[in-house]
């Protein structure tokens, strides 16, 4: 199977993407991650409202297969929550980078970013390239 893999989008090792617009990161996991996970059954999210922070767990997936810690790229505090994914979880699959977004937070240091990998970083590392 071929992955995608947005060029515009940063990608942590445990399979979390970020996309920033401005000061506002958008999070959600890589087409990768859905498929290694399988059925997903079960989201946990922060609300609205809460900081996270960069390299801390913000919520949980599960799948049939496994229970998965989501790990944040960046710190800030959350300013939307994806509330039509904690109804339908398995709903992240349909379309991971664009529907399937988990939370948007305003970034405390945008710099944050640098410690992220690209997407070609990201698809070696996947891939075993």
């Amino acid at each position: 199977m071929s992955f995608e893999y947005p060029q515009d989008l940063r990608y942590l090792d445990s399979h979390e993407y970020v996309r920033l617009d401005g000061e506002i990161a958008t999070i959600g996991i890589s087409e990768f991650a859905v498929d290694q996970l399988g059925d997903i059954v079960f989201l946990e999210l922060p609300d609205v409202g809460d900081a996270i922070t960069k390299d801390d767990p913000f919520g949980t997936i599960e799948s049939v297969k496994a229970v998965e810690e989501l790990n944040s790229p960046v710190s800030g505090t959350i300013i939307e929550r994806n509330d039509v994914l904690i109804d339908s979880p398995e709903q992240v699959a349909d379309d991971p980078y664009r529907e399937g977004w988990f939370i948007k937070v305003r970034v405390n240091d945008l710099g944050e970013i640098d410690d992220t990998l690209t997407a070609d970083e990201y698809r070696a590392l996947v891939e075993g390239e």
